[in-house]
């Protein structure tokens, strides 16, 4: 599989090694929004049918986890078990083969929280991730800037990649890469850098337009824009949607996705988590190989294109995080971050008295 010099590349880890440079984002100007305090001083903008069926608004209200709670969880829970409770099935796929493991962030090694500035990592999730590194290629994919991801996590042997894969840095061995002036090998790969001045000035004008809607906030990550609204009153939400997709009228090479109460603007480019996946294990000699498990595990609609690539493939599996029965292609689920470190430091452990889980 070839891919042209427009599609992006995700992240993967290597072993550790001196000189990787990652440049600090710069701090979130203005002070951290509390959604309590903005409720109280929110003011009712909606109007009697401003809402609209079959709008991205309906769209939004569902990617709500409380929505799906009706689902009946038991028969959900059939198709979608819990990784730890089948762990050993798990173990049993993935023995003598090659592990690649692939972590969300946001809603996966961190909790969802009202400010996206304060989804700090904990202590003991970052030694699990480091852990797992030692022992397997060890992805971080985001739709955050890539800075902002490693200024989260902090650990130097992983590669990450933001912007949904459109914008990685990272030491290895493969052939996108260039030598940095201390003899290091490292990967840096960009795509949609055309771009880079179109996001600035629709980050400008929505920034504008977000001031009048309380709790709505616009999040630059470099190479696309996420628009929160975790801290809007649900009733203002068609106005967020509706300020959204009115300035992208004027910029048909963007285009709008939505998260877990996000919306995403990204260039419209051929790229999303799954090809970013396919890129990866192709850069790491993978690709084609039935010796290869890869492990997906991501909790947002971003995260569903990887899912579908490893039920294409046949090989791996994709793991859904999430508390509420949800439409999804993963194979397995666990309830929240907690279980998801306690899913990692499993695949660490002793097993048989033989060591860790190996990779082939």
């Amino acid at each position: 599989m070839t891919f042209s010099t427009d599609e992006a590349v995700t992240a993967v880890a290597a072993p550790a090694q001196a000189g990787l440079h990652f440049t600090p984002f710069p701090p979130t100007k203005g002070a951290a929004r509390d959604c309590k305090k903005l409720a109280a001083v929110h003011v009712d903008r909606a109007t009697p049918g401003s809402i609209v069926g079959g709008s991205l608004f309906e769209t939004m209200k569902a990617s709500s986890p409380r929505r799906a709670a009706d689902a009946e969880h038991g028969d959900w829970m059939e198709k979608h078990p819990s990784a730890l409770t089948w762990f050993e099935a798990v173990l049993g796929a993935a023995k003598g083969k090659q592990i690649v493991m692939f972590l969300d962030y946001d809603g996966t090694l961190s909790p969802i929280v009202e400010d996206p500035d304060r989804a700090v990592m904990s202590e003991e999730m970052r030694d699990a991730v480091r852990r797992v590194a030692e022992h397997f290629p060890t992805a971080i994919v985001s739709g955050r800037c890539r800075d902002k991801v490693f200024n989260f996590v902090k650990l130097r042997e992983l590669y990450y990649a933001g912007s949904h894969g459109m914008d990685i840095e990272g030491p290895a061995k493969q052939s996108n890469k260039h030598v940095q002036a201390n003899g290091e090998e490292v990967v840096h790969y960009q795509a949609g850098r055309e771009f880079l001045p179109v996001i600035e000035e629709v980050y400008r004008t929505l920034t504008a337009r977000m001031e009048a809607i309380a709790g709505a906030r616009v999040e630059h990550n470099k190479y696309c824009l996420s628009v929160h609204f975790r801290c809007v009153q649900e009733e203002e939400w068609n106005a967020v949607e509706e300020e959204v997709r009115s300035v992208l009228k004027e910029y048909p090479h963007l285009k709008l996705t939505h998260g877990r109460k996000v919306l995403e603007i990204r260039p419209s480019i051929k790229w999303d988590k799954g090809k970013a996946l396919e890129f990866l294990l192709e850069s790491l000699g993978y690709a084609g190989r039935s010796d290869v498990f890869p492990i997906y595990i991501g909790d947002d609609r971003t995260d569903e294109d990887a899912f579908k690539v490893l039920r294409g493939m046949g090989q791996g599996i994709g793991i859904l995080v999430s508390k509420f029965p949800k439409e999804t292609a993963a194979s397995y689920s666990l309830r929240d971050p907690v279980e998801v470190k306690e899913f990692l430091g499993k695949m660490v452990e002793p097993t048989n008295g033989d060591g860790p889980v190996k990779a082939a």
